[in-house]
């Protein structure tokens, strides 16, 4: 018998070995799988909330803007009727 025969025991064992090695590298490829599509997904998020807060931001200095054009208009109004 040379040293690398291997009995039925230890052919089991060797190949539960190996299914757990399997077992392992896909559960690590799977890992790596949600890591990438969360990863997509955050830069997805923050792509969307960078283009909200622009179109919040927009919105508001379209506001201030309006709201200024319409307080000038009445002031000068006011100043028109007071003369």
């Amino acid at each position: 018998m040379d040293g690398f025969d291997l009995n039925s025991s230890e052919k089991a064992d060797a190949s539960e070995l190996q299914m757990m090695i399997a077992i392992e590298q896909q559960k690590a490829q799977f890992q790596a799988q949600m890591s990438a599509g969360t990863s997509a997904w955050r830069g997805a998020r923050v792509q969307k909330w960078i283009h909200g807060q622009t179109c919040l931001v927009s919105c508001v200095e379209s506001f201030i803007d309006t709201t200024l054009s319409i307080t000038n208009r009445f002031t000068q109004m006011v100043q028109k009727g007071a003369h």
